[in-house]
């Protein structure tokens, strides 16, 4: 055993000799060849990006962006996105390179804005990525819902309020825009708008989520609701949800009812979560947050430019409905403008997908609509109000692109005014027939099991968080997968020998009767293509849905009050489906589908009677009987 001095006399030797290295003290190290600030050549840039914390009035600040021109002619306008999807970088995930060319750097819609010298601002909502405050998913406007004294309209006016007081160059004027989520807080600064808001453009919002966008459709639950909620709520930035399947159809099916996949992922955790499934039927929760409903008690006093996506399959109802609204309270009839364009969610704004306007899926368009969008319709509308730069022809009140025909039309107002009500009923023989009345009285029916629901896209369906997802282009899938099967029921025209023009809302008609205690009813209105087509083969025999929704027939009463259908009885529903602007072409045939279930967009009905669907227990799924009569009818708004 060796003692400590023999110890040292070793240690000290082998320093000496450089087997052994000096202590850490007697060492230098290399310094950092990232310097403690690094500041890019500002002479190189055509413009100014700044980062600033603005305060609300209840303390909170957000965190916000501003990108100005340094060599734009004349004071600049202000153009406004308040996201809930990180403001700091857009552009990265955007994939907008890091340019001394702000119209380069920008996102690609803005590009035009920052070459026509405008400020472009990008704020974080309260409680979201780099902003302070607590993150209500869908904040409610001050009131019954919300006690608090701020909401998304005052955080609105008071952003705007700070950017007229202290952006440098501003001409006073400010403009607001955005997408899905910012479209929505894009209407609710309309609601108390600040005086130097002089323009608006909604771009695709949720109005009203129980109607007909993100969370409900007709009372139908949209299950992939909970991935959106765990992708926001779950951390202050945004986290995947965790699917552990290819197939999302076959994991909800295995899951069981929509909280039970939820529960499986820990977001009974969640509060946004809770409240969805919670309220599951048209109470006051929904009503005092429908922004159609808000804007409809308030004079209009800001130009309006609300953009529709005919194939927007996340919020395909809320902008036709705000438009409404807003059409009744513009009484100068000089304020409210309505886009309507063939896209999906968003794909007129193409940051916010990717995707080039001339086609959707193999649907070619014949024209760049988004370009059109972008150059011909939002530069000039903000030119307008926030330069007075009077537009090279009229802005018309409509502007509606004609899927089938592929043209562009315009509009005193919207529905078409010169669009009106004819039924089409469904008919034996799998047929239908316009008319005054029923054809015949007889019925078709199907078995419906809940243990094999018909899928809203062919399987396996790729979760629409996965980066090889084609959820945006569903709504124009080829219908003929599901034509052949037992459980749906497919009623078809003889080919027309003239055009059929239908230009505004679609109303199903039903009547129908469940063995069950309770069902769903999905209506699909369908353009079939001639068995072959010439112009473009891979689309003979096509099967085109034009409109298409789900009634949860526990609401045909009330939307407030749910109740068990009675079984057996022949029942009317009336079923209100999105807008069409569309040419069904001569040589083509009209086609209607009926089926009682669209899974896993929708959560599967258990066809006998439980409080709240959410919450269903295995043994409450059944199967059942649906009788569909010929008394049914679609009614077409036809030109």
């Amino acid at each position: 055993m060796r003692t400590g001095s023999t110890l040292m006399a070793l240690g000290l030797l082998l320093i000496g000799s450089g087997l052994l290295a000096a202590p850490a003290a007697a060492q230098q190290s290399l310094p950092s060849e990232i310097p403690a600030h690094f500041a890019p050549k500002a002479d190189l840039f055509d413009y100014e990006k700044q980062e600033v914390m603005i305060p609300m009035r209840d303390g909170v600040k957000l965190f916000t962006v501003i990108w100005r021109p340094k060599h734009a002619a004349g004071p600049m306008p202000i153009v406004l996105t308040r996201t809930p999807y990180d403001a700091a970088n857009r552009p990265a995930w955007t994939q907008r390179p890091n340019s001394p060319n702000g119209a380069a750097a920008v996102p690609l819609p803005d590009a035009p804005l920052i070459e026509h010298g405008y400020v472009r601002v990008y704020q974080d909502v309260r409680g979201k990525y780099g902003s302070e405050g607590n993150y209500v998913m869908s904040l409610p406007p001050r009131g019954p819902l919300n006690p608090g004294p701020v909401d998304q309209t005052t955080d609105a006016w008071d952003t705007i309020d700070w950017l007229v007081k202290n952006v440098p160059g501003n001409n006073g004027r400010v403009g607001i825009i955005g997408v899905s989520y910012e479209g929505w807080t894009s209407l609710m600064a309309l609601l108390e708008p600040h005086p130097a808001l002089k323009a608006a453009i909604p771009m695709n919002a949720m109005v009203d989520g129980w109607i007909g966008d993100d969370w409900y459709h007709n009372g139908a639950f949209r299950q992939f609701s909970l991935e959106y909620v765990y992708r926001q709520t779950t951390v202050k930035g945004a986290s995947e949800f965790p699917f552990g399947s290819r197939d999302a159809y076959s994991a909800y099916l295995k899951a069981g009812s929509a909280n039970a996949m939820a529960a499986s992922r820990g977001m009974d955790q969640l509060p946004a979560w809770k409240k969805l499934i919670d309220n599951p039927a048209y109470t006051e929760f929904w009503q005092e947050q429908a922004v159609d409903k808000l804007l409809a008690r308030k004079a209009m006093s800001v130009p309006t430019l609300t953009v529709h996506g005919l194939f927007d399959q996340e919020d395909i109802y809320g902008p036709t409905a705000s438009y409404r609204a807003m059409e009744a309270q513009d009484r100068a009839n000089d304020r409210n403008y309505l886009i309507i364009g063939p896209w999906f969610h968003g794909q007129q704004d193409p940051w916010f997908h990717g995707d080039s306007g001339s086609h959707l899926g193999p649907i070619q368009w014949g024209s760049d609509t988004t370009r059109y969008f972008l150059d011909q319709v939002m530069l000039p509308f903000f030119d307008r109000y926030l330069k007075d730069i009077a537009p090279a022809q009229p802005i018309p009140p409509v502007r509606a692109f004609e899927t089938g025909s592929n043209v562009w039309r315009t509009y005193d107002a919207w529905p078409a005014p010169s669009a009106k009500a004819k039924r089409l009923y469904l008919t034996g023989n799998a047929g239908l027939a316009f008319g005054d009345t029923p054809g015949d009285r007889g019925f078709d029916q199907y078995n419906s099991d809940p243990a094999k629901p018909v899928p809203y896209r062919v399987p396996p369906i790729v979760p629409n968080d996965a980066p090889d997802t084609s959820w945006k282009r569903w709504l124009i899938d080829d219908q003929r997968p599901f034509t052949s099967r037992p459980d749906v029921l497919s009623y078809t025209s003889a080919p027309l020998t003239a055009p059929v023009t239908v230009s505004g809302e679609v109303i199903a008609h039903l009547v129908a009767s469940t063995t069950g205690s309770d069902s769903d009813w999905v209506v699909k209105l369908i353009d079939v293509y001639p068995d072959e087509y010439p112009m473009q083969p891979d689309l003979g025999g096509y099967e085109l849905m034009v409109s298409a929704d789900i009634f949860r027939g526990r609401y045909r009463e009330s939307f407030e009050l749910a109740k068990p259908i009675l079984s057996g009885k022949p029942l009317p529903y009336r079923i209100r489906m999105p807008n069409a602007n569309h040419v069904f072409q001569p040589g083509h045939r009209i086609m209607v589908q009926v089926q009682s279930s669209w899974f896993p967009l929708y959560d599967r009905n258990p066809q006998s009677f439980v409080p709240n669907i959410a919450y269903a227990p295995a043994q409450a799924y059944r199967p059942a009987t649906q009788r569909i009569y010929h008394d049914s009818y679609i009614e077409l708004p036809i030109q």
